[in-house]
């Protein structure tokens, strides 16, 4: 997704969908490849997100003199950001070109979203050459930091940017001389294009992004939202509940329990800190082991038999007897 064919594709194909008592059942291929994509659960996170990114562009698209406001998505590894920060650029993508379609015979659609991966040891060169990658405009290696910077706020000004994405934000070290000419570059960018920024990495506000004179600056200018581990209760709610229950009605099994998951929700819990995407790749493993089983329905016993990624391994002990 990191080139825009790539993300028109991951934009523009029908998600998956849970299914449906009209629908015709499902093979087991098809059952297996759905729990491996599965839905995406729109946690609070997302929600927010949403509505903040919407609000941003909205603020942001009469602004000519400084740069626009952005967004900090922050939190935990498998706490769901790059889960939100895609959701929310697929609706930006497809609200756009509902609005705005192509016209016929046009050979250049718009492109509304960028998204771009921060490299490991990013430097400004090789940072500004990823958006240049992403849409396709040519580099050459005689090229400098500032013709291609030129060539992609460009691009990116023709192509009707609107949002841009960038992911894996905590790689930026401005602490270093080649972290701190990279975040000068996302700070020219922001001022020259006409785009809302919106970054995502693991506990930002923990690392130097947030410090001395770069790190004020960014504050400044961002809204920062925090996409953590659900907890279990929050007031009369249940949010980590409510998650479950929501994966499981999406769940293609053929003699699973409805409410089974729900009151296994303090279990779960405890396996994976609540972090969602610890909790979907639980569910998911356990859904696909069920079809392949052929017992078509979740137990503890079934979750207590998946190995989960080494994170929610450390965090989780087994209560004593």
């Amino acid at each position: 997704m990191t080139t825009w064919q790539g993300w028109q594709r991951f934009a523009t194909t029908t998600p998956p969908a849970p299914p449906h008592p009209e629908d015709p059942p499902r093979s087991l291929e098809e059952r297996l490849a759905y729990h491996s994509a599965f839905v995406t659960i729109r946690t609070p996170a997302i929600s927010q997100l949403a509505t903040q990114v919407r609000t941003l562009m909205i603020l942001g698209r009469h602004q000519q003199t400084t740069a626009r406001p952005s967004l900090i998505v922050t939190g935990p590894a498998a706490a769901g950001k790059t889960t939100a920060l895609l959701n929310v650029g697929r609706t930006c993508h497809l609200a756009h070109t509902r609005k705005n379609p192509a016209p016929p015979g046009s050979a250049h659609a718009a492109a509304p979203v960028a998204y771009v991966l921060v490299p490991p040891g990013a430097t400004a060169k090789t940072l500004v050459t990823e958006f240049a990658r992403y849409l396709g405009i040519p580099v050459a290696t005689r090229m400098t930091q500032t013709q291609i910077t030129d060539a992609v706020c460009h691009t990116y000004t023709q192509a009707g940017v609107q949002l841009v994405l960038i992911d894996e934000i905590h790689r930026l070290n401005p602490r270093t001389t080649t972290g701190a000419q990279a975040a000068d570059l996302l700070k020219d960018l922001t001022e020259r294009l006409a785009a809302t920024f919106v970054y995502a990495g693991i506990n930002v506000t923990d690392t130097p992004l947030f410090t001395g004179t770069r790190g004020a600056q960014l504050a400044g200018r961002a809204t920062l939202i925090t996409c953590g581990p659900l907890p279990a209760r929050h007031g009369t709610r249940q949010p980590f509940r409510d998650v479950i229950t929501d994966i499981e009605n999406a769940l293609d099994l053929h003699r699973h329990k409805p409410g089974t998951l729900p009151r296994h929700a303090p279990y779960l819990h405890q396996r994976t800190a609540g972090r969602i995407g610890s909790l979907t790749r639980l569910i998911r493993q356990a859904a696909i082991t069920a079809i392949c089983d052929g017992t078509e329905r979740i137990t503890k016993a079934a979750l207590d038999a998946v190995r989960l990624d080494h994170l929610a391994e450390t965090h989780h002990r087994p209560r004593t007897r």
